[in-house]
């Protein structure tokens, strides 16, 4: 175990060999080992420690190029056409700019998390003390960090020990940012491995943050069944003073909270949140209330409802200060990372601050001080709401049918949408009067705005359409389970088997956020459907409020409908974008707690069982940030493929097997140390599908692995056949590939599929004890 080391100075010693004065002592880390497990070969790997086995998954999964531009613009020498096979002035290829641009993304993702682990860290630390012990689960979780135990080797009791593993984080990133500098890396498949690095080291970092404050702010600690939060604009009681609070950096807000409870105001002050910082605040407190994901920022503060806005870090537009200023709203920014131009009021007097916010002589300050920013925040509120009355940048109904007739019908707006939605249709009928097509648009509309600077018109397109669904927006009213944490290792025992042999179909974790092709309903639509066949559904961030914001006939959401238990069946928010780490942790866990495979800085053996034999998938439908690309990334290394919706392709590179190439599927079986045809499972690792009925059949077919029993792959055949057969029509054209003995044949599909096994005359095969890594040969199978 490390402990944190110690500096101290001695004015004067005295001994027979000499004087000294003015001594200064500097003591490390102190290495003091705790664990019984040897250490694996591999602890505080390297950017290259870990390049064999990315170079065998990278064999089977080619990367398929998908440029923005013809050009590479990051150097003076530039721009460079780099069409065909031509090479920039510094001698890069198409295909290596293309992977060090998903490189860079991916670094600027594991940085945020990083840099927002190290302020949690510090935080908490500050609070509660680098000897606080370590729990995300009681005597439920013995296992409690398998990223860092798996990537590190270093087994963390308390708060402290955490504090090298960030250290090893941070270096790493800076590593692998000097690799995108002009001139170094030239190899695609080089800068893909370490975009594989940058994934597992952003894992490590997200682990971190959500241990540390899972530890020592007394969130949820791997309780399957947390309480319902409020979920909607609708839940808001706007008769109080309200406050919004967006980000990922859950500190400022948790100081509100604290405030308003040792004040005695808690029930006359609604705090509300934006994003992972209300996903976080909800696990701190049940008088929280979350409005929705990030593309709600707009819709909420133009509706005029919050009477002050705090922001942190993190997927904060960044014209918020705008956006406020134009509802009389004062706002507060509370991160170094996230200063909006505004002047730095930390050291300032509380009652100043309040002061010239009440009286509208500042419309924000800077306060870096989270105390302070709990008391200002909550008595500016108190103060300001009755003068407010909740002004709002909304039209009236005349006003909307004013600003409509403006409209030229150029199309620029609908050029400007991503999703290509009909806006100027919709606003030449409001122009007439019928608000049913601008009404319409609002679920679908995404929230990012870009039709509004492309409208020649300067017509507020967006707030014409959140108008127009008034009514819809203030009564939305839904719930989401609490985010619970990590998956306690009994639950990993009751499943590790059938997920392993295949019985439990697959784990499907819908994370990321919310730049949906059609809307949030789609992402609920599909933890209902995955969770009805008894996959195991794990939600976390923007897509764990979507997968809440759709109530069936009965009116109920998807959290209401299934439990929240690790089990075929249940549906699982983990929490915020951090606890994203507790899903690749649960695969993790798997292998270690159920297959007994050492977990200690193995990171290969791991890895490699968990591709070949844990069927799990990540799907991030609404792909965003950086920080999504890097959450895949860390996906990828651990052999995990991962579906992204149709905006995916702007990360500017898939990870695309062929089930054609018989070459490309052979394995290692361990029980013969024979090389054996494993089948093209998963088929892929990075996949874009273009619509949501295209996906569920994707990552139904994803959760296949080489080592499913023939009972296993039985199930998983029969769900992916019956949704191609419901969703796109007729039987899939590749079962023929997937099918290895008469075994695998679901008997209540048997006669047509014998018949299309008969018609690509297909011949039985084995079932392997499958590996990749030949030196696992003699391993016992479990």
């Amino acid at each position: 175990m490390n402990k944190k080391g110690v500096h101290f100075r001695i004015k004067e010693i005295t001994s027979d060999l000499a004087q000294f004065r003015d001594l200064s002592i500097t003591i490390g880390a102190i290495n003091q080992e705790r664990w019984d497990e040897p250490m694996g070969p591999t602890p505080f790997p390297s950017l290259t420690t870990l390049r064999p086995w990315d170079q065998k998954l990278l064999s089977r999964y080619k990367p398929f190029y998908l440029p923005f531009c013809d050009l590479c613009c990051l150097c003076t020498y530039g721009k460079c056409d780099l069409t065909g096979t031509k090479r920039g002035a510094c001698g890069i290829s198409m295909p290596a700019q293309q992977s060090r641009t998903v490189l860079i993304t991916a670094c600027i993702g594991a940085a945020t998390h990083i840099s927002h682990s190290r302020e949690l860290l510090t935080y908490v630390i500050e609070r509660a003390g680098r000897d606080c012990p370590i729990n995300v689960g009681g005597v439920g979780v013995e296992v409690e960090a398998p990223i860092t135990r798996l990537v590190t080797g270093i087994k963390p009791e308390t708060l402290g020990d955490l504090e090298p593993v960030l250290d090893y984080c941070e270096n790493q990133v800076t590593q692998l940012l000097a690799v995108t500098h002009t001139g170094q890396e030239g190899n695609n498949l080089d800068f893909e491995s370490k975009i594989f690095h940058a994934g597992m080291i952003d894992h490590l970092g997200m682990e971190v943050a959500d241990i540390a404050q899972v530890s020592a702010l007394g969130f949820p600690r791997a309780e399957p069944e947390t309480p319902l939060a409020d979920l909607g604009l609708g839940t808001v009681d706007t008769s109080k003073p309200v406050i919004l609070v967006i980000g990922h950096n859950v500190p400022p807000a948790a100081a509100i909270i604290d405030y308003l409870r040792d004040n005695g105001m808690s029930s006359s002050v609604e705090v509300t949140g934006i994003c992972c910082t209300a996903l976080d605040l909800t696990r701190y407190s049940d008088k929280a209330k979350i409005i929705g994901p990030i593309s709600w920022q707009l819709r909420y503060i133009r509706s005029g409802v919050p009477d002050v806005i705090v922001v942190d870090e993190q997927c904060v537009r960044t014209d918020t200060l705008q956006e406020a200023a134009h509802i009389r709203t004062p706002l507060i920014a509370t991160s170094e990372k996230n200063c909006l131009g505004l002047p730095d009021r930390t050291a300032d007097p509380v009652d100043d601050i309040v002061e010239g916010f009440v009286n509208g002589s500042v419309p924000g300050a800077l306060i870096l001080d989270t105390k302070k920013v709990g008391e200002v925040a909550a008595r500016v509120a108190a103060a300001i709401a009755p003068k407010r009355k909740k002004h709002s940048a909304l039209p009236t109904s005349h006003q909307l049918a004013e600003w409509a007739k403006k409209c030229t019908q150029c199309m620029l707006c609908r050029r400007a949408c991503p999703n290509d939605l009909p806006v100027a249709q919709a606003v030449k009928a409001a122009a007439g009067g019928n608000l049913s097509l601008l009404d319409e648009l609002y679920d679908d509309c995404l929230g990012c705005g870009r039709c509004e600077p492309a409208c020649t018109q300067k017509i507020p397109i967006h707030s014409l359409i959140v108008a127009a669904a008034d009514r819809k927006t203030r009564e939305e009213s839904y719930c989401i389970r609490t985010g619970r944490g990590a998956i306690q290792d009994v639950e990993i025992r009751k499943v590790g088997g059938p997920i392993v042999l295949g019985e439990i179909p697959g784990v499907v974790a819908f994370v990321g956020c919310a730049n949906y092709p059609k809307g949030s309903r789609e992402v609920a639509e599909m933890c209902m459907e995955f969770a009805r066949r008894r996959y195991i559904v794990c939600t976390s961030g923007c897509s764990a409020m979507s997968a809440g914001m759709y109530r069936n006939e009965d009116g109920k959401t998807a959290y209401e409908q299934y439990p929240g238990g690790f089990e075929a069946g249940g549906i699982v928010n983990v929490g915020s974008c951090v606890s994203n780490a507790h899903i690749a942790g649960a695969a993790i866990k798997i292998a270690s707690i159920f297959a007994k495979r050492p977990l200690r800085g193995n990171y290969e053996e791991i890895a490699d069982y968990v591709h070949n034999r844990v069927g799990a998938v990540g799907v991030a439908w609404g792909a965003m940030s950086q920080k999504a690309a890097a959450i895949a990334a860390g996906f990828w290394r651990l052999g995990i493929p991962v579906v992204v919706g149709p905006h995916g392709t702007k990360y500017r590179r898939m990870l695309l097997g062929r089930a054609d190439k018989d070459a490309d599927w052979f394995v290692t079986d361990a029980r013969t140390g024979e090389s054996v045809y494993g089948g093209p499972v998963p088929e892929h690792l990075f996949f874009a599908a273009e619509t949501k009925e295209e996906a569920m059949v994707m990552i139904a077919k994803l959760t296949m692995r080489p080592n499913d029993t023939s009972k296993g792959r039985a199930n998983k055949l029969a769900n992916y056949i019956d949704l191609h057969k419901r969703l796109v029509g007729g039987i899939p054209p590749d079962v023929f590939r997937l099918v290895r003995t008469q075994a695998d044949i679901p008997l209540t599909m048997k006669d047509e599929i014998v018949m299309h096994l008969d018609e690509h005359g297909w011949k039985e095969g084995t079932i392997p004890d499958p590996t990749l890594l030949p030196r696992m040969i003699h391993k016992k199978k479990v």
